[in-house]
């Protein structure tokens, strides 16, 4: 088994506690889902938020889905100009016995436009 890490986003439709923690919730379930992720696999996670997002920590949505023994981190995401706005990123780093060309990086809402080279 190795230790990969699988990239996520989604736009939050406001700068809400419910809408932070919905989106998030429902990133991470469609990562673990879109890529045969068993809980006890993962190691880490790492949030980034835009500037524009501060009502509530992305990672509070662990809580939401039985990750809570999980490490996790947030970190403010760069100001750069004409970024999309309300972007929660996510690094998910897990054991797997996957090769990379198999995962599945998951970019939801509008933030599908951050990789439009993914399939979905």
């Amino acid at each position: 088994m190795r230790v990969r890490s699988l990239r996520g986003a989604i736009t939050a439709d406001d700068n809400t506690k419910e809408d932070i923690v919905g989106s998030t919730v429902e990133l991470l379930q469609e990562m673990l889902d879109r890529n045969d992720v068993a809980i006890d696999d993962v190691v880490f996670i790492l949030f980034t938020a835009t500037g524009d997002l501060t009502a509530e920590f992305p990672a509070a949505a662990v809580r939401k889905i039985g990750l809570s023994h999980i490490p996790v981190i947030c970190s403010r995401e760069l100001a750069i100009e004409g970024a999309l706005p309300r972007v929660v990123r996510v690094m998910m780093l897990m054991n797997t016995d996957k090769a990379r060309e198999q995962l599945r990086h998951v970019y939801l809402k509008d933030a599908r436009q951050l990789r439009t080279d993914l399939p979905e």
